[in-house]
């Protein structure tokens, strides 16, 4: 069957391009302007991955993108950003909030059908993967889940790709460039800086004490380790 990608873009020919651009790909597109039902015609269409711009005529792309990861449907959806702001703030804050990808406009239809694929290949292969057990966590790769004793966490895709990544090889120290390296791969647009966003938002979830923490612990000027979790 087709994946399924929505496009949020209230800019009209932009957005048919990258409709053209997608539906050449074998993929089912959907364009959505940006209006306050957009939230809702994304939970009733369900997509795949969603493309969704910054500069939005009703809402703020980020401000959605947040309403996206409340959602029951849309919480694990890959978001991939399309903006016109290249400051590192922007970059830094749609990851925060829950953005997998991002892309400054302008930007290369191909470039972007290549990020598209990239994620979906990554859900395929984390959907096929076998189950995780480590201490107190179980991760659920066929359906998604982390759970901590038996409370899930609420993880983005991206956190749940590190996640998934930490417990299946705890013990080790990773420098910031190779877990850029082994989870997100090619889009390696990102900076180390990416990687300790997400680390946070990690230990906010895991750890009784973010500030000090037990699991997910830092090596001193070299990157992170998850220790074996016992």
């Amino acid at each position: 069957m087709a994946k399924k990608i929505a496009i949020v873009e209230d800019e009209a020919e932009l957005a048919s391009l990258l409709e053209y651009n997608l539906t050449r790909q074998g993929y089912l597109a959907h364009i959505l302007s940006g209006a306050k039902e957009t939230l809702k015609d994304l939970e009733n269409w369900k997509p795949d991955l969603i493309l969704l711009d910054v500069m939005l005529p009703e809402t703020d792309g980020f401000e959605l993108c947040r309403e996206i990861r409340k959602s029951a449907v849309l919480s694990r959806t890959p978001v991939l950003f399309l903006t016109a702001r290249s400051d590192e703030v922007d970059r830094v804050l749609g990851l925060e909030i829950g953005g997998d990808d991002y892309m400054t406009k302008p930007f290369s239809p191909r470039e972007l059908v290549a990020r598209v694929k990239a994620h979906l290949r990554r859900l395929e292969r984390d959907q096929e993967s076998p189950s995780t057990e480590l201490g107190p966590f179980r991760l659920d790769s066929t359906a998604h889940r982390v759970f901590l004793h038996d409370r899930e966490l609420a993880l983005t895709s991206t956190e749940f790709k590190l996640m998934e990544f930490f417990l299946q090889h705890p013990g080790r120290a990773y420098s910031r460039d190779q877990l850029l390296e082994e989870v997100w791969g090619q889009q390696r647009f990102v900076t180390p800086r990416t990687v300790d966003v997400h680390v946070r938002r990690l230990r906010e979830q895991i750890e009784e004490q973010p500030d000090d923490p037990h699991y997910l612990t830092t090596v001193r000027g070299f990157g992170y380790r998850f220790e074996d979790a016992v």
